[in-house]
């Protein structure tokens, strides 16, 4: 539920989301993404607004149609990838946007560098710093 958030405090928690995300609107256009400055797969501003199988490798561009062809059709809602990035591990994961009723509004991918997560052994409680 979305009540009394001003634009500021929407782009802040926006910015703070741990993960990098992107929305792409039902028509493929790109129209948002956050972590402009860090993200491990930057875009230039001058995407907004323009397809987004303009902003991956030729060489996917048929698995972006398929994930999104699957979620406009209602076939699937997620789809999941990760890859070696160097030393890194990456892990990205695309959402169907849908509204209350299942109309599909888009996508949402999310991006995250989990090579530290990963290392994550036991536990650790609330305020040990």
């Amino acid at each position: 539920m979305i009540e009394n958030v001003n634009k500021e405090q929407l782009e802040g928690i926006l910015e703070a989301i741990p993960a990098e995300i992107s929305f792409v609107d039902e028509n493929d256009l790109v129209k948002f993404w956050n972590k402009h400055e860090t993200r491990i797969f930057k875009r230039p501003s001058s995407v907004v607004g323009k397809a987004v199988q303009n902003c991956h490798p030729k060489r996917s561009v048929d698995k972006v149609n398929q994930i999104l062809s699957d979620f406009k059709s209602g076939k699937s809602d997620s789809a999941e990838f990760w890859i070696n990035l160097g030393e890194r591990k990456v892990y990205i994961r695309y959402f169907a946007v849908r509204d209350k009723a299942g109309r599909y509004l888009g996508t949402l991918e999310a991006t995250q560098d989990i090579t530290q997560i990963k290392k994550i052994e036991g536990e650790k409680r609330l305020l040990e710093y």
